[in-house]
């Protein structure tokens, strides 16, 4: 009989006074801003970004710019395998809240926009990196992401996760630099213009294997688009409230940790292949240290090696081929 699992749902408020917990993955991107002695005024900078951008895109009946601000919820979803004694950190995104300071409502957003995985972090890092060493060729594993895309969406199914969320996730991405990507004529109110890459990707194979596809927008007034992933319908299952948090919570992100494509001097045109070298961009005024994070992730995907993938070996493939 396969050994069953279950996920412990966590919820912590990211606000100026956030401090990772030890189990936090460190390179997620809003746990970084809240390292250092800078930390508090990353973080109010980083929201005063967001509620900015929120108004400027939620437009309608807010004369001043001011009507909304966005809460953030860090939710950490945690591995419980049975006869284990702890969880196991696993995944970890962001819930979005919208208050409306003209109704006094407090507004339920997206949930996911950032996604953190350790599971991730150990293919990518970790298994990926062993299986091309000493290859002339470039290869991807055979069971790339299989075990990875099988707990993500045994998490979407859980008890856990249907209690505490009414719609599936929406995960949104920086574009890759390795791609091309065109414009199209199909343009959404809140979404923006769409763009077609001229290939997929490895991330994109990676989340479909989450049961997860993907479509490229560029929002209004912003300078390229983003990779939104998503399971249904993402232009009808969120109302524009529901949209407008994720841009704004993930332009503001993909501002500090990638200026070169997301606060470019030029904005993307018909044809767009984002450059990650270029120095014709602005920073903000916020610190964060790209070299560490992905040196973290190294780090992350052998903890998950360690705790996680070795101990439960025969059991996760056990587990993930009957899942399948």
């Amino acid at each position: 009989m396969t050994q069953n699992f279950t996920f412990e749902i966590k919820n912590t408020c990211l606000d100026e006074n956030y401090q990772p917990s030890l189990k936090t993955r460190i390179t997620t991107n809003f746990a970084n801003l809240a390292r250092g002695k800078n930390r508090q005024q990353n973080l109010r900078n980083t929201l005063n970004m967001i509620d900015r951008r929120f108004n400027q895109l939620a437009s309608w009946d807010n004369p001043a710019g001011n009507r909304y601000s966005v809460e953030l919820e860090i939710i950490s979803a945690d591995i419980k395998m049975e006869n284990a004694d702890e969880a196991i950190p696993s995944i970890e995104v962001l819930k979005t809240y919208v208050v409306d300071r003209k109704t006094n409502q407090r507004i339920e957003g997206i949930v996911g926009n950032n996604f953190s995985s350790y599971v991730r972090d150990y293919d990518f890092s970790v298994h990926l990196l062993d299986h091309n060493k000493g290859k002339s060729q470039f290869s991807v594993p055979e069971d790339f992401g299989k075990l990875h895309g099988n707990i993500f969406k045994s998490f979407i199914k859980s008890e856990a996760y249907q209690q505490n969320f009414a719609k599936p996730p929406v995960i949104c991405l920086s574009v890759s630099d390795s791609k091309v990507y065109n414009r199209t004529d199909n343009t959404h109110p809140i979404l923006g213009v769409e763009y077609e890459p001229n290939e997929s990707s490895l991330t994109e194979q990676y989340f479909q294997k989450m049961g997860l596809q993907v479509r490229y927008f560029m929002p209004s007034n912003s300078v390229a688009p983003f990779a939104f992933f998503f399971c249904g319908d993402l232009l009808n299952d969120y109302t524009n409230l529901e949209l407008i948090s994720t841009i704004s919570t993930m332009e503001t992100f993909q501002k500090i940790y990638r200026p070169e494509i997301y606060f470019a001097n030029t904005v993307a045109g018909e044809r767009y292949q984002p450059n990650l070298n270029s120095n014709e961009h602005a920073l903000t005024d916020i610190v964060y240290d790209r070299e560490e994070r992905t040196k973290l992730a190294i780090e992350q995907g052998k903890f998950a090696e360690e705790v996680f993938i070795k101990p439960y070996q025969s059991v996760l493939e056990q587990w993930s081929a009957q899942y399948a």
